[in-house]
């Protein structure tokens, strides 16, 4: 774990809610996990962001997780997922979809297209945080990620 404290996980949220985002951010911070989290609000802020990193660095900095909203503005999660497995360097991106939604069709829709999971958003604080700290501590701890 001494590798990951000097080198950060790369988290990227894309996420319209700025209070959902915060309270990630806040979760992860309280479950005390080594992360860098940066944040785009929309779909097409996600590729323009992603597709800009990959063009600078290549896929050095780019992030090692992805956590998808569905519903946001201009290029919703589902359609920016379908872009990102399309791309060659950016469909290695691990996705979590983490909505509200709960809907069968968005579920499977979104393992169609390259969701690595699909993580439905809590309801409560408490709720909120355990899932974040799983979440973080399974991509973290356990799953082997490039970069």
């Amino acid at each position: 774990m001494t590798n990951t404290l000097i080198n950060p996980f790369r988290i990227l949220i894309a996420d319209d809610d700025t209070d959902d985002v915060q309270l990630t951010k806040d979760c992860f911070n309280e479950n005390q996990l080594p992360v860098a989290v940066n944040e785009v609000n929309d779909g097409q802020l996600l590729m323009d962001h992603l597709k800009g990193m990959a063009n600078v660095n290549g896929s050095r900095n780019l992030p090692q997780l992805i956590l998808l909203d569905l519903n946001m503005p201009r290029k919703s999660g589902l359609e920016a997922l379908q872009e990102l497995k399309q791309d060659d360097t950016l469909r290695k991106i691990p996705v979590v979809i983490f909505s509200t939604s709960k809907a069968a069709k968005d579920i499977e829709r979104a393992y169609e297209l390259g969701a690595s999971c699909f993580v439905s958003k809590p309801n409560t604080l408490e709720e909120w945080c355990d899932k974040m700290g799983k979440l973080g501590k399974f991509w973290i701890e356990c799953v082997r990620v490039s970069g």
